[in-house]
């Protein structure tokens, strides 16, 4: 067993904030364990992760053996297994690292103590699992959400908790985002099926914004510390034939970095009372801009050590409803990057289809156009389409079979949203409802719901050209 000690201190933390510890493994080891100690406050929060030799400064492609973020305070790796969030199989002899990520330093700095303990006890050498390939066919509407967690990386609950939580909600398909990490595909490569498709995804973290891969079997390299690094984020996804989506841009955690070449945008996070104006606005512009960014949806779901009762902040909260030809993973993907969908409040939540020239959602059509906003579920509610300019029509829903129609020539896109109007008083009710009596989350004051409309679901666009 090695016993180290280091000083972290602000000007490491400036200077990057990828901090790390070498140490050598000798040939025929089979197990490592590391124990981390320091004094944890407010102001002094350190990740915690782990590379091997094969790893290279940023951007790495290999060497990745876990991380842990602020979650975790020890870890072991071992061939045949390892703790949730990191990576068991083969142990090249040679200089591995910790990598702490110095998240909140003290001013005067941080005594940090590690444990490591290297084993050579006989022990198997287990395979990743294979990745599973799972078909369903026939063409329809298939619902699912984009962005959940385990505890692989900053959940206190189980893939198994979180796969029952999917039957549940009667959700087609499952993104398993975890932060930084993609050893939850452990548990999801063998369980993805037919009936419930796990995407493969992971979200990158950092202090200055968060974006989900979507697609990608690799680890991508997350240490980014320089304002063009998105760009090297979006090349080294794309490479790998990924998708990238910048995540919940909006307070308290808003994308920060120049924007690089993203396919999709986190448009709507968690319940709509936690700021999502705020990115669907900031998505607006974009498009207004002339950007082609397909609008998705997730509910950012950690998910707890029980099953959760359905409600109003639990998994598929907002819920991505996309078209596909057949149901599978590569189908997903396409269906994701085209913007071939719709998110709407919940599993249950109303129905969104827009045509614009007989064309769908994603599309391209040029012209005067003559639109079909097809809406099932929310009577009494108002549908309201835009373009570049903004509002083109705010009309009530007289049913709950409806369409919308619209003639004319829009501007650069034209999308479209259902607001909530018979139903914002039983809407916000249970929002209150599921709080439990605590305080409104994520900074929000009372007045900063009651002044915003309640979106229950947005199309994507179709976009106009001439």
């Amino acid at each position: 067993m090695s016993e180290i000690t280091v000083h972290v201190t602000r000007a490491h933390q400036v200077d990057n904030p990828y901090f790390y510890i070498a140490f050598d493994v000798p040939e025929a080891t089979t197990r490592i364990d590391v124990t981390m100690r320091y004094a944890k406050a407010e102001d002094c929060i350190i990740d915690l992760g782990l590379l091997d030799p094969r790893a290279t400064g940023y951007p790495s492609t290999a060497g990745f053996r876990g991380w842990s973020g602020g979650a975790r305070d020890r870890f072991f790796v071992a061939t045949d297994d390892a703790t949730p969030g990191y990576i068991h199989g083969d142990m090249p002899a040679g200089r591995w690292q910790v990598m702490l990520g110095l998240y909140k330093v003290p001013a005067d700095g941080a005594d940090v103590f590690f444990t490591i303990d290297l084993d050579k006890a006989k022990r198997k050498l287990e395979p990743p699992p294979a990745r599973t390939y799972p078909v369903r066919k026939g063409a329809g509407w298939y619902r699912g959400d984009l962005h959940c967690h385990t505890y692989h990386s900053d959940a206190a609950g189980s893939p198994e908790l979180l796969h029952e939580a999917a039957r549940q909600a009667g959700l087609d398909f499952l993104a398993v985002a975890d932060h930084n990490t993609i050893a939850q595909r452990r548990y999801f490569h063998p369980h993805s099926s037919a009936d419930l498709v796990f995407v493969r995804a992971m979200e990158v973290t950092t202090a200055a914004g968060h974006a989900n891969v979507f697609g990608v079997d690799d680890w991508i390299d997350f240490r980014m510390t320089k304002p063009e690094d998105a760009h090297t984020l979006a090349r080294l996804v794309h490479e790998r034939g990924g998708l990238l989506s910048i995540n919940h841009d909006k307070p308290a955690i808003p994308w920060n970095y120049k924007l690089p070449q993203i396919d999709c945008m986190e448009v709507w996070q968690s319940s709509w009372m936690a700021w999502n104006w705020i990115s669907l606005d900031r998505y607006q512009k974009r498009l207004a801009s002339g950007l082609k960014i397909a609008a998705i949806g997730g509910s950012d779901f950690h998910q707890p050590a029980r099953l959760m009762p359905e409600g109003p902040l639990v998994l598929a909260r907002p819920t991505t409803v996309l078209w596909l030809e057949e149901f599978s993973e590569d189908a997903i993907l396409a269906a994701m990057k085209a913007g071939s969908g719709y998110i709407t409040e919940s599993p249950s939540g109303p129905h969104l289809a827009l045509t614009v020239n007989g064309h769908p959602m994603g599309e391209t059509v040029s012209g005067p156009v003559s639109a079909e906003a097809n809406v099932r579920g929310a009577k009494g509610d108002h549908l309201v389409l835009l373009d570049a300019t903004g509002v083109l029509i705010d009309e009530p829903i007289e049913s709950d079979e409806w369409i919308g129609r619209f003639s004319g020539k829009p501007k650069t896109f034209l999308r479209a949203e259902v607001i909530a109007k018979a139903s914002r008083d039983r809407l916000l009710s249970e929002f209150t409802a599921a709080l439990s009596g605590r305080s409104l989350p994520w900074q929000l004051r009372v007045a900063d719901i009651a002044g915003q409309p309640i979106c229950r679901a947005l199309s994507n666009p179709v976009y106009i050209e001439g």
